[in-house]
């Protein structure tokens, strides 16, 4: 092999070097971008199951106070 041909090669060598940094640099943000995405829906996420259970504490206040009060309006009823 001459030089020529090893100089060429070497060149098609670093082009396909390039050409594969290139694509492992998009995969990179790409991947940057979908953790990003996986984080904000992790804390919406964890938003909703907060607001659910600040929801069914609330409902059983509510369920609670509605019991006394029948209670009471039972113990009126009775006397």
């Amino acid at each position: 092999m001459d030089n020529a041909i090893i100089s060429d090669e070497f060149k098609e060598i670093e082009r396909k070097v390039a050409k594969l940094i290139a694509v492992c640099k998009e995969h990179a943000a790409t991947n940057l971008e979908l953790k990003n995405k996986i984080n904000g829906l992790e804390e919406e996420l964890l938003g909703k199951i907060e607001a659910g259970k600040s929801y069914a504490q609330e409902k059983a206040l509510i369920r609670s106070k509605i019991d006394s009060l029948l209670v009471k309006l039972e113990e009126i009823i009775e006397v």
